[in-house]
């Protein structure tokens, strides 16, 4: 960053000696449940923020796989499968099961008084595992053992009173009845009638840390097991304590081994991950000092604007200035030089930033352009449409990049608006248009929870062309060739709705198939809007054409969109063909950006099974491209005709490319996971949705990563 040295009379000055940090105890640990938590209780800590964990836990026949995600540092969310072996409920041989739990720190730990933590466990489900709890967990200094010099240990002490599952042994009282578990319910229905009613009982642990890698668990558990144990025999509950030992393997693992119940072995295994915290240190070329022009008493040739008069000048700067743009993972499209003032349209291909693309590009002109210009309007453009304007003064980058509070200080000069038309008198570079590039990668193809194998897969080649004949312009196709996978050997659908998404095996049927191939345009309308139409092979399974337009200005946390479809569905061979489905379907979505990187969506429309309804949204964005987000869809769907589950929902996440390689890359990789894949609240997956090329070079999200602007 800019403020990295000091300078003091043009001489850099001394650094500054700093004191060594000792390395922080790794986070919290998790329990079975994926939860900060001892063994099979909760404890009332919260994870790092935007920790992103993920689990396997065995014991007793019960294997549970858990994602776990610290949304804020007050509250967190889990999903979870689980696998029951020799549970015969229902026809059951191995019963699995999908559940979500949430949990909301309600008093931050202090000198006298413990962290306390609510927590609904298993609230969107089956209800297999279904609880509520109130915790309190109070840390202590102790003195370490085998720790490193300076470093002690830490003791935790966790009390609770559970309701629900986590009342069932020595529950007392309580308020209500409360449903017992039905194994042939299709779940997916919020169960708030039944939070905190029945009988409720205490639980309480202890973990001992002697130093940051050892961690030593009892706990005294407040889960009979009923079903498990009494009903089926899953395995024999013995005694109430269970005893564990961790280790922290890496700064991102754990493990953990357990005497469970007083008759059964358990084995954990963390794996946490943080965006904020990437495993990789980003090794990024550091940018060209920013160059400083003479004084205009010094040399007032150089400050002389005659070279305006010259029809050939705005081409020569152009030349300079491509080649350092190109350098730097940009492409110039268009440049407008005036006597004072200039105009760099661009392409960003390597950062994942627009802050570091924009702060590139401005030294880069700081470089190329004559003395006299002093204003720098700079324009990043995606497919065609010009994105937004960030305008910078020359003076205040030469001033500010080594000002002790540069970052701040530029914001506050710099200005973010609409982008204006592109003036009669820009000069276009002279050798973008056409463009033809091709790429061959390898493909991914998962499917989720099919209850004969929870997990099935494609893997295989894609080899994707894409052809630009003019700016805005893209024909694209993407042709796959498996080469191995199971995906085809999954159950058939037996949904009731159109099978709009629930024939995923007869798609997989097929070894060569044409992904997509279509044509789409991108313009500017007007001040704040942009469109997009889109016709062609759209997606594995739709074809047909899609129209689109987006109102957002530059610096508004709301944008307005409508989209509207006409598709068809194609045939299994993914080929050329359809069959004889077809759906008008759209929607109309509003977005809004609370701040602090999270995003909210609520889509109101027709669907591809033309059922009717919303889908409501929160993705959180962090300033290094990592995305987590979750949604639920509710149509005129009936929960009986829709299925197990009940109405759609899911999570998704997306993680930068550039986050493992240390390197800077636009590329990123990531999936949605739904607990159940089904017909009702479905859309068409479109290419080139217009809010997220818009969102990133807009106001909000340039301000959050300004930082980065001096990188």
């Amino acid at each position: 960053m800019g403020a990295g040295l000091a300078q003091t009379g043009g001489e850099t000055a001394p650094a500054v000696p700093v004191e060594p940090t000792l390395t922080p105890l790794p986070p919290p640990s998790l329990n079975f449940y994926g939860n900060a938590g001892l063994m099979d209780m909760p404890s009332a800590e919260m994870l790092p923020d935007g920790q992103f964990s993920t689990g396997i836990a065995y014991f007793g026949g019960q294997t549970r796989y858990n994602l776990t995600f610290q949304a804020v540092p007050w509250m967190s969310a889990t999903f979870r499968y689980n696998a029951i072996q020799d549970w015969n409920l229902g026809g059951f041989s191995t019963y699995y099961d999908r559940s979500f739990d949430v949990r909301f720190r309600l008093f931050r730990e202090r000198r006298y008084f413990p962290e306390v933590t609510l927590g609904l466990q298993d609230f969107v489900g089956t209800g297999v595992y279904a609880g509520e709890y109130i915790v309190a967990t109070k840390t202590f200094a102790t003195p370490g053992w085998g720790a490193r010099a300076g470093q002690g240990g830490t003791l935790k002490l966790t009390g609770g009173l559970g309701w629900g599952r986590l009342g069932s042994h020595g529950g007392s009282g309580g308020g209500g009845d409360r449903p017992s578990f039905n194994p042939g319910d299709t779940g997916g229905e919020v169960s708030y009638d039944q939070w905190f009613r029945g009988p409720f009982a205490p639980f309480a642990g202890i973990e001992w840390r002697p130093n940051d890698r050892l961690g030593l668990k009892l706990e005294y558990s407040s889960d009979d097991y009923v079903t498990e144990t009494q009903i089926t025999s899953v395995f024999e509950k013995r005694s109430p304590f269970n005893f564990g030992v961790e280790y922290q393997a890496s700064e991102r693992t754990r493990i953990g081994a357990y005497y469970m119940y007083g008759s059964e072995l358990g084995v954990n295994l963390q794996v946490q991950l943080n965006p904020k915290q990437p495993p990789t240190l980003m090794r990024v070329p550091a940018p060209a000092p920013v160059a400083k022009r003479p004084s205009r008493s010094a040399n007032p040739e150089a400050w002389s604007t005659a070279w305006t008069q010259g029809r050939s000048a705005p081409l020569q700067l152009r030349d300079v200035l491509d080649p350092i743009l190109r350098a730097d993972g940009l492409v110039l499209e268009s440049l407008t030089v005036g006597a004072d003032a200039a105009e760099l349209r661009f392409r960003n291909l390597q950062y994942m930033s627009y802050a570091n693309a924009v702060g590139r590009a401005a030294r880069a002109m700081a470089r190329a352009m004559p003395a006299s210009v002093e204003t720098f309007r700079l324009v990043p453009l995606s497919g065609g449409m010009a994105l937004s304007a960030t305008t910078i003064r020359r003076s205040d980058l030469e001033a500010l990049e080594f000002d002790g509070d540069a970052t701040d200080a530029l914001l506050a000069v710099t200005a973010f608006s609409d982008a204006p038309p592109q003036a009669a008198a820009a000069v276009p570079a002279g050798d973008l248009y056409p463009n033809f590039s091709w790429a061959l990668t390898p493909y991914f193809s998962p499917s989720y929870f099919d209850p004969d194998r929870p997990f099935r897969i494609d893997v295989g080649a894609a080899l994707r062309g894409t052809w630009q004949p003019a700016p805005g312009w893209t024909i694209s196709g993407n042709i796959r060739q498996r080469i191995a996978g199971n995906v085809k050997d999954g159950r058939e659908s037996n949904s009731v709705l159109p099978h709009v998404r629930t024939d995923q095996v007869e798609y997989a049927q097929y070894d060569t198939t044409l992904n997509n191939l279509f044509v789409a345009k991108q313009w500017r309308p007007g001040r704040d809007l942009y469109a997009r139409a889109t016709a062609g092979y759209l997606e594995t399974m739709y074809g047909g054409l899609s129209g689109e337009l987006l109102w957002k200005p530059v610096s508004s946390p709301l944008a307005l969109g409508v989209e509207a479809n006409y598709v068809k569905k194609r045939d299994f061979d993914q080929l050329f063909g359809f069959q004889d489905y077809d759906v008008f379907t759209g929607h109309a979505t509003a977005y809004y950006e609370f701040g602090g990187g999270f995003l909210g969506q609520l889509a109101v429309g027709r669907y591809l099974a033309g059922d009717v309804g919303a889908t409501i949204s929160l993705d959180r964005f962090f300033e290094n491209g990592w995305s987590v987000g979750a949604f639920a869809t509710k149509t005129d769907v009936s929960s009986e005709d829709f299925g197990e589950g009940s109405f759609d929902k899911g999570i998704r996440f997306r993680i930068p490319v550039g986050w493992f390689l240390g390197k800077p890359s636009r590329q990123a990789f990531g999936t949605t996971i739904r607990p159940i894949q089904r017909d009702g609240g479905q859309m068409v997956h479109v290419p080139g949705r217009l809010y997220g090329q818009v969102r990133e070079a807009h106001r909000n999200a340039l301000t959050d990563q300004w930082a980065r602007v001096w990188e």
